[in-house]
């Protein structure tokens, strides 16, 4: 791995932040350490990637991806893509490709190397899409929708505005961007719900470059298949709301972050607080996406059946792959039942005794029962109550929220094992919420947690970042989480989905000197997580901010299989 001084270069032709960064200056060997690594293990890949061109004789590297959401956040979670680009190695980084040698957006390969588009060939461009697609406001340049489509205000990595925001309406409009984007040279970012936070729709240092969002589309529902078809653009909780309101007893169970879309939500593989109950995006909830690849093909990765054995899983390809593999402008969605729910709180002297009740619970044959099991350590519950979220605070010690789901008896039979269990644990203190307005209130509380971590510490910003581990090991990690951060002097709170080993650390920063810390600890913390047989990111994918990590988890093979995978795309 890098020095911590070289682990991220942000871009230099624009003012934005490091990921990380230290005292120490970057040499010129440095960066071109950095350059070997990112175009030898991540170029090509389904995740996030850099080029690096000279200019003024200096190596710029500029990131050129695509991807939600999921979101929590993942997201929670923009769909990302850069499927329609050339690859420019300069010759001192060229062996780091493996083959020395360029592929352009068919996956043909050549000896020489490619070039992205001109200043006036970016010119060109942004004329060409303003005649291919004359509806108002759906080719923005003006300074203010760059800037607001380039960056977040919850992420701290590069970025810098992009070159035109492009609102495309159909499966049809993106062929046309992707053709147009194809022929001047010029790469795509594309966006979808904007809840991202690891860089994932950031601009970058380099003119050459345009932005494609989405607007919703009414999506069909069939319901006796349980299934229903939408656009990218349409958010999970807007589609369960309209199955509600339509009296459709169906829902869709993935639930990143609020505002996650569909589009982003595949891109980066997301889950939520369902998944201990429902699984991830890499589950069978996607029957079959629409994508839009590098050639301007337009493909269906399957039919409509619930199961098939008909050659490779193509869906699965591109969830998780933020974009890089092609842009999805369509999806069919598997619905679920709704089940009548009950909601509960258990509180306990600390993480260990949680966890392993947790584990004890979902091994019982009630376990299926159980749809969302959430952690909230005791710097979590203190920020609720501090931001005023709730009508009677609550005991601040580390918490279970469950969510038990099924029939009365069910529920009843269930809850009776939980209580037990965690009573057994050294639980201090376990209630229901009396009402449907009081459960609702205690689940929006955990998801709302970022901005309860912000409402305590006016004047603060968040980093966010998730990792995952085997669920046995999670009491371990939160531990050493929180004691390296005690020790840093840093702020934070945790949640996480317990069941499933996955945790966000919300750790609070007041300036540079504060965020440097912060970047610090996160890279420890990562690094902790892939000690433990974990992850670098159980659902927020890795845009920017986890590249580094990737070749260290999984492995040159693994990522030199992904290069071979967007090669040929």
């Amino acid at each position: 791995m890098f020095p911590l001084s070289t682990r991220v270069l942000a871009a230099r032709a624009c003012k934005a932040s490091y990921h990380y960064s230290s005292t120490s200056g970057r040499t010129t060997q440095d960066e071109v350490r950095i350059g070997k690594f990112v175009l030898g293990s991540l170029l090509a890949m389904g995740t996030s990637y850099y080029v690096f061109q000279y200019r003024e004789h200096r190596l710029i590297p500029a990131r050129l991806k695509a991807g939600a959401t999921t979101t929590h956040a993942s997201s929670e979670l923009g769909e990302l893509s850069s499927v329609h680009l050339q690859r420019s190695v300069p010759d001192e980084l060229s062996s780091a490709s493996g083959t020395g040698r360029t592929t352009d957006v068919s996956g043909s390969s050549s000896s020489s190397t490619p070039t992205y588009g001109s200043p006036e060939d970016v010119r060109k461009a942004i004329e060409e899409l303003r005649d291919a697609l004359p509806g108002k406001n759906c080719v923005q340049t003006s300074p203010d929708s760059l800037r607001v489509h380039g960056s977040s205000d919850h992420s701290y990595h590069p970025s810098c505005p992009h070159s035109v925001v492009v609102v495309a309406h159909n499966t049809d409009d993106v062929v046309k961007v992707v053709n147009i984007s194809r022929k001047y040279r010029v790469p795509i970012i594309a966006l979808g719900g904007a809840t991202s936070i690891e860089g994932h729709f950031s601009g970058v240092s380099f003119e050459q470059l345009y932005f494609i969002t989405w607007v919703m589309l009414m999506f069909i529902t069939i319901k006796a298949d349980g299934d229903l078809r939408c656009q990218p653009g349409a958010k999970w909780e807007d589609i369960n709301n309209t199955l509600k309101d339509r009296g459709i007893p169906l829902f869709f169970p993935l639930d990143p972050g609020p505002g996650a879309t569909i589009g982003g939500m595949i891109g980066t593989g997301c889950s939520g607080t369902n998944a201990v109950r429902y699984g991830t995006a890499k589950a069978e909830w996607f029957l079959n996406i629409t994508v839009v690849l590098p050639s301007g093909k337009v493909i269906k990765t399957r039919r409509r059946a619930r199961k098939s054995s008909a050659g490779f899983d193509i869906t699965k390809l591109f969830i998780g792959a933020e974009g890089t593999l092609g842009i999805v402008t369509e999806a069919t969605l598997r619905l679920a039942p709704r089940v009548p729910t009950k909601v509960a709180m258990a509180q306990f002297p600390d993480v260990e005794k949680a966890v392993s009740a947790v584990q004890q619970i979902l091994n019982t044959p009630y376990g299926p029962n159980i749809q969302c099991v959430e952690l909230l350590d005791d710097h979590m519950m203190a920020a609720i109550n501090t931001a005023g979220v709730v009508d009677a605070p609550y005991p601040v010690q580390d918490t279970l929220f469950f969510k038990i789901q099924g029939s009365p008896e069910s529920i009843r039979d269930t809850s009776n094992v939980v209580q037990e269990i965690v009573q057994r644990h050294g639980s201090t203190r376990f209630e229901f919420a009396a009402t449907e307005e009081e459960a609702g209130e205690m689940w929006e509380n955990r998801k709302y947690a970022f901005f309860s971590t912000l409402a305590t510490h006016p004047g603060s910003k968040v980093w966010t970042t998730d990792v995952c581990v085997p669920v046995s090991r999670l009491p371990q990690l939160v531990y050493e989480t929180k004691e390296d951060l005690a020790k840093a002097g840093l702020k934070s709170t945790i949640v996480g989905h317990v069941g499933d080993g996955n945790f966000h650390a919300l750790i609070l920063f007041k300036d540079e000197e504060e965020l440097r810390s912060v970047g610090a600890a996160v890279h420890r913390l990562v690094h902790r997580a892939i000690h433990m047989d974990g992850t670098c990111t159980g659902e927020h994918g890795v845009g920017v901010g986890k590249t580094e990590y990737l070749v260290e988890e999984l492995g040159e093979d693994t990522v030199e299989l992904m290069k071979t995978v967007k090669n040929a795309s």
